[in-house]
């Protein structure tokens, strides 16, 4: 594994990028970064004990909307890993119809074949230009076949030897060149973009791996099982070229990435994919929660057993190898990060093997008016940016003061406590609802400025937040 895959940054810059996109939450900043640079430490030692360095994987826990899947996502950009998020409650046990545990191993192969693939896409972009400049000019200008003439081998004779003219060849390509060059110098101006050409394309090639088939698990959905199918037999199936008619831009993309296609190594990407998923993916498991319950009694009865569930994701988590579509995956070293509200249940519900398999675990603290008020203001991406460029599309200049935004986190904090508690999502409730009425005129409105100020929130929410049964369906 190259270090230039696992990039060099401290703890401290880690949860310092973390911090531009979520407020607060130091605890699991900091969990996550000291997982992500012991990761870069491995790296550094000794062969003989770094395949014995196994990742600590960690247990988020708290509500929902405070930030959990957020740290997890980042992390993952950061790192420029492979990541995946699943809900544990959608698996099922061996012996059940369902979405077995193997698949979140499968689904981050393929997610690590697109990081791959666009990587080595991007090194072959100047390559892939040039070629299908040159193509697009042999459908503008097609070549001509070398003129030939015959005369007879002797007066007498029947048989005819071939003379080619050479000075009238020469003629005819130096003004073909010249012509060329003229067409090229008008497709990159633009002045072509309107002609119409025939463009023959082949389909995207697919990297294959390791000459295997993979096994189809008879726990898995339909929709997995038809995939595999699918995937089985056309890599089997002869690949015919496709003509469509187009103009000369739309005609310059296809060819483009076609040409890139060619350029592209796609065992060396397979075998490249395969490592970044090995040494630096992770999977997040949401509602883990949702299935940390113990059986009782030893019956599982006619539902599905969640501890069964559990025991599954057990050797996954520990450390094995799955078979995919590219080839085996080694799960050793992917970092599992696993997150729960644990409101009714709690980690220690979890089977004791699987408890010891996430060593870490961390509390994530329910959102504040403080919070809130951060969070529309404060992130890189906060949401007032956002409503702000949604509506400056439509040439509304929207701006929020700040007794409005001040307001608006109070009114988020009062249902959260009131209602359920569904963190940060509660702002965009509250915000859709204020916003209702000049999202909805604006194309009407173009050029006009619309405030946001506390009477006009007040204006939105109050009658809502005082009927509780009304606030239930709406906030």
């Amino acid at each position: 594994m190259s270090e230039t895959t696992i990039k060099n940054f401290t703890p401290r810059e880690i949860v310092s990028e973390l911090d531009r996109y979520i407020v607060g939450q130091a605890e699991a900043k900091r969990a996550v970064s000291i997982a992500m640079r012991n990761r870069w430490r491995r790296l550094h030692v000794e062969p003989d004990l770094k395949d014995e360095i196994a990742p600590k994987n960690i247990i988020m826990i708290g509500p929902t909307g405070v930030g959990k899947t957020e740290i997890a996502r980042r992390l993952s950009k950061l790192a420029n890993a492979p990541f995946i998020k699943v809900e544990a409650s959608k698996f099922t046990e061996v012996g059940y119809v369902g979405k077995d545990v193997e698949s979140m191993i499968r689904e981050l192969m393929d997610i690590a074949i697109n990081i791959v693939k666009a990587e080595e896409e991007a090194k072959v972009l100047v390559k892939a230009d040039e070629n299908a400049e040159e193509r697009i000019l042999d459908l503008l200008l097609p070549k001509k076949e070398k003129k030939t003439k015959t005369i007879p081998a002797d007066p007498f004779g029947d048989h005819f030897v071939e003379v080619k003219p050479e000075a009238e060849i020469e003629t005819e390509e130096e003004s073909t060149d010249a012509t060329r060059e003229k067409l090229r110098q008008m497709l990159r101006a633009g002045k072509l973009d309107s002609r119409l050409v025939d463009v023959n394309t082949e389909p995207p090639q697919k990297p294959m791996g390791i000459p295997m088939i993979e096994v189809i698990s008879t726990g898995g959905s339909m929709d997995d099982i038809s995939r595999s199918v699918k995937d089985m037999f056309g890599s089997f199936m002869p690949k015919g070229k496709k003509s469509k008619k187009a103009k000369v831009p739309e005609a310059l993309k296809l060819i483009k990435e076609e040409e890139a296609q060619k350029l592209l190594d796609m065992d060396e990407i397979t075998k490249l994919a395969i490592e970044r998923t090995e040494q630096s993916g992770i999977v997040f498991i949401d509602e883990i929660d949702k299935i940390s319950g113990r059986e009782k009694g030893g019956g599982h009865g006619p539902d599905i057993s969640r501890e069964g569930v559990q025991r599954d994701i057990l050797p996954i988590v520990e450390g094995s190898r799955v078979t995919t579509k590219y080839g085996v995956v080694k799960t050793d070293h992917i970092l599992f990060i696993a997150a729960g509200a644990f409101h009714v249940s709690k980690p220690s519900d979890l089977i004791p093997e699987l408890q010891g398999r996430f060593p870490i675990r961390v509390e994530l603290n329910s959102l504040t008016k403080e919070d809130f008020l951060r969070i529309l203001t404060e992130p890189t991406n906060s949401l007032v940016k956002q409503y702000k460029a949604l509506l400056a599309t439509e040439e509304i200049d929207l701006v929020f003061e700040d007794s409005a935004i001040e307001g608006i986190a109070e009114y988020a904090t009062v249902a959260n406590e009131q209602m359920e508690n569904i963190g940060a999502r509660r702002l965009h409730t509250i915000l859709e609802r204020i916003l209702d009425e000049i999202s909805f005129t604006a194309p009407e409105k173009t050029g006009q400025k619309f405030t946001v100020d506390r009477t006009y929130v007040k204006k939105c929410l109050d009658d809502v937040v005082k009927n509780q049964d009304l606030s239930k369906y709406i906030l």
